[in-house]
């Protein structure tokens, strides 16, 4: 029989109180799955966090840490690589970035892709970045999308991934201009290297999805 005090720690993990107070009583409210992901894509979730003052510091880490939420530990991994709101450590940050890809995080796998291929806070690897790009793409993150064709139009990769690579592109939707021209750029760099029953068929895959 699990023991009461393992059985509060657990109760304290999972049901957490839904809000931290400052020293005036003000209520900060904990940051949901979906308020992050919305965080992440407009890369807000740094400001959000030093806009709070720094008071979800220790409800983020428990999250990263004990229940091991993807989502939380991208958040505590950028919080800790680039020193915001606790002490700079690189190396554990990028842990805590390798645990959120490692769950299928298509923004950790994004970034981490974009670390390698640009060399910051990691060794340029664009070899190396290909395997997160192509992951996160896969997942529909547009900018892991334009990123793995942007590598293989500059001979980056393999030849092999380029069908995928073009069905996500001709998947893709763009919103404004700039994103259909990145688009169409890409696309048609992508089809000066592909046979054209590659190019047929890659079109064909992406209207059964």
């Amino acid at each position: 029989m699990m023991k009461l005090p393992i059985l509060l720690l657990m109760s304290q993990l999972f049901i957490s109180s839904a809000y931290a107070l400052d020293n005036v009583g003000d209520a900060v409210p904990i940051y949901s799955d979906d308020e992050l992901i919305q965080l992440f894509e407009a890369n807000q979730h740094l400001k959000k966090v030093k806009t709070d003052d720094c008071q979800l510091v220790q409800d983020i880490k428990a999250r990263a840490e004990r229940v091991e939420s993807p989502s939380y530990q991208f958040l505590y991994g950028d919080m800790l690589a680039w020193g915001v709101c606790v002490d700079k450590d690189v190396e554990q940050g990028l842990y805590y970035m390798r645990a959120a890809a490692q769950q299928g995080l298509p923004v950790a796998l994004e970034q981490l892709g974009r670390y390698y291929a640009q060399g910051v806070l990691l060794q340029q690897d664009k070899e190396r970045a290909i395997p997160y790009l192509r992951e996160a793409a896969a997942l529909g993150n547009i900018k892991a999308r334009l990123q793995l064709a942007e590598l293989l139009v500059s001979d980056h990769g393999s030849p092999l991934d380029y069908e995928d690579a073009y069905r996500w592109l001709y998947q893709t939707t763009a919103a404004n201009k700039s994103l259909y021209n990145q688009l169409s750029t890409l696309r048609r760099k992508l089809e000066l290297r592909m046979p054209e029953n590659i190019i047929a068929r890659a079109k064909q895959r992406s209207s059964l999805w």
